[in-house]
């Protein structure tokens, strides 16, 4: 379907939305006509204002006249002086599919590319191209790959897509903004008699009567079923809107093969499917690990990190570039499932392109790691940026050391609560003092219904594990403290903690088998833990 077509599709659907509103209040006055004929003037006034009542969200929908501008993604516009081969790379791409190149681009912290247009007059009218480039994404592409993604943006303005945005987004909008208006006022009435029937059931109770149950059904029934009308339309709406915007995407991914061959694009795609998820594990696992502590990474590294993450677990990462969805994210996803579109690429004839070597595109920046300290300025919150900044190894030591730290203070209140004095040294002596302490303290966590019924000897297998890991977060507390041991960052695992050399972590097993053994001995744990 060419764009005019597309064009006139779509303000065809945004008339309906606005004829359905016409129909609708239609209708309501010709309720008002027939009631004011043939009913009483109680009944007829009762119809009309309900009418009125109806028409005041279709109004709103009908009259909202300008399009909500979602907020662009924060990030760090680029120029050609301070970037020339990001940009010469992106002109050369625009030029190979055959549009206008865009007129800024602009860095920012996602796995994603993505273009707009600030076009005019419902689209009809061409703006400011603006281009969003995620650097995270460029840390995980090859040039190849990144030129694939770049064509595949910049095939959507070729096909005229940006500019049609606006005016479909416009009817989502008002579609959205009209069926809240409903529910809202449906949500109103039935707090409002939810209200009214509390109220009385008070003044009755007061009266030593028997109140009944709140029943608020029916309540707000009308503006509901108004709203599940253009609800319908919303659905029919959104699969006219789907099914082009899914063609749109086809043919994008085939500019990109165009582009940048047909193995390269496929594998972009399929980059892609494992960089999400990797950059979500970083950011949550790493880059904010020390958030809670106060700390993040040195400048550049908030995003710069992942490029460690993603060389360090190669092999996690390339089951999921194999493994791609079969189906799209929602039923209404403007993009088709990403297996298919891996397929039609891969389905395409040989070009003869296999194989390209290709350098990181990091390295199309001038400076990527002051590309990445800038991104941080400009996304990060003023609270984040004032943070203390640390290096990697620093961070997790001090952030588990707390975070163990602030565990561990359950495990003091059991044992306080048990006559124990504070820390390790503290609940050592009231074990030695009265071994059973230890199973007192552990009837004070959780347990599962097998271990509640539990007596005697089968009771105490029940709460030695429990007891052993409530000791073993003193002796992590203790040993950091002490600087005996040291938590250690690691690119391809969880964080560990590391202990000295010389069989130490085998002794401090040994140590704590003794001390929740039935024959309790708290020396070892002692010579190995708390001696000078």
């Amino acid at each position: 379907m060419g764009a005019s077509l597309r064009a006139l599709r779509a303000l065809v659907l945004l008339a309906g939305f606005y004829l359905l509103g016409v129909v609708l209040l239609a209708v309501l006055v010709c309720a008002d006509v027939a009631a004011a004929t043939w009913l009483a003037g109680a009944a007829a006034a009762k119809v009309l204002i309900v009418s009125v009542v109806l028409a005041i969200p279709i109004v709103r929908g009908l009259f909202m006249l300008r399009t909500p501008k979602g907020e662009p993604p924060p990030g760090v516009p680029v120029t050609e002086e301070h970037e020339p081969l990001l940009w010469r790379t992106v002109r050369d791409v625009a030029q190979q599919v055959g549009t206008r190149a865009p007129d800024e681009i602009v860095l920012i912290g996602g796995v994603n590319a993505a273009v707009g247009e600030d076009a005019a007059l419902l689209g009809l009218r061409p703006g400011t191209r603006r281009l969003y480039i995620g650097l995270p994404l460029m840390a995980g592409l090859d040039e190849m790959q990144l030129r694939a993604v770049l064509a595949h943006e910049m095939g959507h303005y070729a096909n005229f897509d940006t500019r049609l945005t606006p005016l479909i987004a416009r009817g989502r909008a008002q579609l959205i903004r009209t069926v809240d208006h409903f529910h809202e006022r449906a949500d109103a009435k039935v707090a409002k008699e939810r209200a009214r029937q509390e109220k009385q059931a008070a003044k009755r109770i007061a009266k030593g009567k028997k109140a009944g149950e709140v029943d608020t059904r029916g309540q707000g029934a009308m503006y509901r079923g108004m709203a599940r009308i253009y609800q319908a339309y919303g659905r029919f709406y959104l699969r006219a809107t789907r099914t082009s915007a899914r063609r749109q995407e086809l043919a994008a991914d085939l500019a990109s093969a165009r582009v940048a061959g047909r193995d390269a694009a496929a594998s972009a795609l399929r980059e892609v499917n494992a960089l999400a998820p990797a950059h979500e594990f970083y950011m949550d696992s790493y880059a904010t690990l020390g958030v809670g502590a106060g700390l993040l990474p040195r400048p550049g590294q908030v995003f710069g990190g992942l490029s460690r993450l993603l060389d360090a677990r190669a092999q996690e990462l390339e089951g999921l570039r194999r493994e791609l969805s079969d189906e799209p994210v929602t039923p209404y996803d403007s993009h088709p499932a990403l297996a298919e579109r891996v397929a039609r690429i891969e389905a395409l004839p040989d070009d003869g392109r296999a194989g390209q070597s290709a350098r990181p595109s990091l390295e199309l920046l001038s400076d990527a790691d002051r590309a990445l300290a800038a991104l941080e300025q400009a996304v990060l919150s003023p609270e984040a940026l004032a943070m203390e900044r640390a290096d990697w190894e620093d961070l997790v030591h001090r952030s588990m050391t707390l975070y163990v730290g602030r565990g561990a203070q359950e495990v003091r209140e059991a044992a306080a609560a048990e006559g124990a004095g504070p820390g390790l040294a503290g609940l050592l002596d009231a074990v030695d003092a009265d071994p059973a302490v230890r199973w007192r303290i552990a009837d004070r966590f959780p347990k599962s219904e097998e271990a509640a019924a539990a007596t005697g000897r089968t009771a105490r297998e029940f709460a030695r594990p429990t007891v052993r890991q409530a000791l073993n977060q003193l002796v992590t507390v203790e040993l950091t403290a002490r600087g005996t041991a040291r938590w250690q960052l690691s690119w391809s695992d969880s964080a560990s903690l590391g202990y000295p050399d010389g069989g130490f972590e085998d002794r401090l097993t040994l140590a704590l088998d003794a001390a929740v053994a039935d024959r309790c001995d708290t020396e070892p744990l002692r010579k190995l833990v708390l001696a000078p």
